[in-house]
């Protein structure tokens, strides 16, 4: 008898965004998903941070443009405050400053407020896994627009294999059982691999990977 496929944990998302008609349709669309649990909303950068400390979301879906404080300072000081909280930005564009601030500031993706529920649901679970999302044409300009920083040190043979899995969007989980190896273990190679690379993130790790033909990006 075949054994019946565990549900997909909950995921505590927090809803930042200045238009409470827009966070009223998010929490419609999100709760169609019933492995995602929205715990509150916030309509500023500054909102969000309060929430965040009291409620301890896994995912913040983070407008950018807000008043009082904007959605790239907002991610900037919440990834600083709350590290093990990820951050997907979610905007009405693609200019590219907001994009590059958006990554910059730690936001692990990036997606358009015209993308279908299941794509932003798909989106948050990849998230909440540790696993980079991005809309295509966005990586396209953050790949072409990405500073390749000075390798400090040469990548061991398991550290590039380890970059070019995080570039095609692979967990830390998705990576241990790829490699026979222990999550402890891959989180080490992360760490030693973003150090060598001078990087900040897992998402400019991909780009850093995409820049230099480790990883393709997906059409779409």
């Amino acid at each position: 008898m075949t054994a019946e496929p565990l549900p997909a944990p909950t995921v505590r998302v927090l809803l930042v965004d200045d238009h409470a008609v827009v966070r009223q349709g998010l929490r419609l669309f999100l709760g169609l998903d019933p492995s995602i649990e929205v715990v509150g909303e916030a309509a500023n950068g500054e909102e969000a941070l309060a929430q965040a400390g009291t409620l301890r979301p896994q995912v913040v879906v983070m407008d950018l443009m807000m008043p009082v404080m904007d959605g790239i300072q907002a991610t900037r000081l919440l990834r600083r405050q709350h590290p093990d909280t990820e951050v997907i930005a979610l905007t009405s564009t693609l200019e590219e400053h907001k994009v590059n601030g958006a990554i910059e500031a730690g936001a692990i993706g990036y997606m358009l407020k015209d993308a279908s529920s299941d794509t932003l649901a798909d989106a948050i679970h990849a998230a909440a896994r540790g696993e980079v999302r991005l809309h295509p044409e966005a990586a396209r300009r953050l790949v072409r627009d990405f500073r390749t920083p000075d390798m400090r040190e040469t990548l061991t043979p398991k550290e590039t294999i380890v970059l070019q899995l995080i570039a095609r969007g692979h967990s830390n989980r998705d990576i241990a059982q790829d490699q026979g190896v222990s999550e402890a273990t891959v989180k080490t190679h992360v760490s030693r691999l973003l150090s060598k690379l001078g990087l900040e993130s897992r998402t400019q790790a991909a780009l850093y990977a995409l820049r230099h033909g480790l990883a393709r990006l997906e059409e779409g």
